[in-house]
């Protein structure tokens, strides 16, 4: 079951998507056609609401933290005072990360969380990510409730004498603490290693958080970039190679061991080697997840269009890979359901439920910091010794008379011949390749991905669906 379902309004510049996850769009614009005041306070006391109902409209309290972006304050104070006017408490933890407010709200035993971030989106976006009483994204069920209260919008408001309180909470501290208490994290060889590490904060909580972890880490040769958390971001915020050209420049001017580079909320995670080369965000859960087989025995998880790597390590350890529907809320239940000890998806997020069940970049620094460490190797030695696949990503644009599902069944039976999961789209399975269609979420497109052990295999692949997928269509228009 896919659980992510957007109801989407584009405009020329703007954008609004209220999804069952939570309220993504553009700042500036008509209500309705961006992430507007009203469109905030709405989907807010939907929330609050909606987490009263499931709690018998007993006192309830909801965690409220956010990332630097420019609009932060602004949403921010739009939240709390939504929430106040529906009698819930706000647990205030001010600038934090997204996986250290998750873990407060187990922690502070509250029943829900709002996270203010776009997460990996440029600086004109901003969100609402909703969380339940166990810290983890709402689900599908859940989201669709949550809608249809903002739809109807029964409000019901308290009068003045039970207005939400406000208290405030650091997230921080408790958040490593509880990092180091792991037994997988080996901060004697950390300090011992004595590494130069370069961080990329994109001008946002990071440049806290990370910097904090590494010293509690025992590293104490630290070089930041980006490290102002005024939002404006000096580079797009998605850790991907192609973005990290100056941490891969400041790396080999400074004769790091390390370039290390979070998101704006800091969930997600990517390496540069010390020679300056990526170490590729897919293989942060490869290697991650290497390391905490080697100490501890048992399953692993990632989306279906993430690297096969990660079942290669997993199946070398003896043990078994399972992979689930593209988005976190869907590893997180297969993870439950196979009883996984790490999982995440190819995107650099690091879901280790020994800690909790969310993307964590700031374990995935720990752990990736304990096993260099214990390998005493370099960081590109250490991507070399893991299995070498490489991603073609594409698409197919597609018209609105076009029955996407009709045109994945029509591959499926084409392929049938092959192994096919159908769990999220269509997935053929080869031997050590494969192919994953997907129907996107947002766009009336269709996403192709195929991997294999070089770039030209991989688009061959991919080419290959692609004009299947014409010559399919042209029958079907015809």
């Amino acid at each position: 079951m896919i659980y992510f379902v957007f109801y989407i309004l584009f405009t020329k510049y703007m954008t609004l998507i209220k999804s069952i996850s939570g309220i993504r769009g553009t700042i500036g614009g008509k209500i309705g056609n961006s992430l507007s005041p009203l469109d905030v306070v709405k989907f807010t006391l939907a929330f609050g609401t909606w987490l009263k109902n499931r709690n018998n409209n007993s006192s309830i309290t909801i965690v409220v933290g956010r990332d630097a972006r420019i609009s932060g304050e602004m949403i921010n104070a739009l939240v709390v005072a939504s929430l106040q006017s529906i009698g819930v408490t706000i647990l205030y933890v001010g600038l934090a990360t997204t996986p250290g407010v998750a873990m407060t709200v187990e922690n502070e035993n509250a029943q829900g969380a709002i996270i203010l971030t776009a997460s990996h989106n440029p600086k004109q976006w901003n969100a609402l990510k909703l969380l339940n009483e166990r810290g983890e994204f709402i689900s599908g069920k859940d989201g669709e409730e949550v809608l249809e209260i903002a739809e109807e919008e029964g409000f019901e408001f308290v009068d003045v004498d039970s207005l939400g309180n406000i208290l405030k909470k650091d997230t921080l501290h408790t958040h490593i603490q509880q990092i180091l208490a792991l037994s997988y994290i080996n901060k004697e060889a950390i300090q011992k290693a004595n590494f130069k590490i370069v961080v990329d904060p994109i001008n946002s909580i990071g440049a806290i958080a990370v910097p904090a972890l590494l010293e509690a880490l025992g590293v104490m040769q630290i070089k930041l970039i980006n490290s102002e958390m005024h939002g404006n971001f000096a580079h797009n915020p998605e850790p991907l190679p192609e973005h990290l050209h100056e941490l891969s420049t400041e790396v080999l001017k400074q004769g790091a061991h390390l370039g290390i580079a979070v998101d704006p909320d800091v969930d997600r995670l990517a390496f540069i080697c010390e020679d300056g080369e990526a170490f590729g965000e897919e293989y942060t859960l490869v290697t991650v997840a290497d390391y905490v087989l080697s100490k501890n025995k048992g399953n692993t998880v990632s989306n279906l269009s993430s690297t096969r790597a990660l079942q290669d390590v997993t199946e070398k350890a003896g043990m078994q890979y399972y992979a689930s529907a593209v988005g976190e809320v869907n590893v997180v239940t297969k993870m439950k359901e196979v009883n996984a000890i790490i999982g995440g998806e190819g995107n650099g997020g690091i879901i280790l439920p020994e800690l909790h069940y969310g993307r964590d970049a700031m374990v995935g620094i720990a752990l990736f910091l304990s096993q260099l460490a214990e390998y005493g190797n370099t960081v590109s030695m250490l991507r070399a010794s893991y299995p070498n696949y490489v991603i073609s990503k594409n698409k197919i644009e597609l018209t609105e008379d076009i029955n996407i599902d009709t045109l994945l069944q029509k591959i499926k039976e084409k392929y049938e011949k092959y192994p096919i999961d159908t769990t999220d789209g269509v997935k053929i399975i080869l031997e050590k390749e494969w192919i994953h269609l997907r129907k996107s979420n947002t766009e009336p497109i269709i996403r192709i991905y195929a991997e294999s052990e070089s770039l030209i295999a991989a688009n061959n692949l991919a080419q290959k669906i692609i004009l299947d997928s014409k010559e399919i269509i042209n029958e079907m228009v015809c």
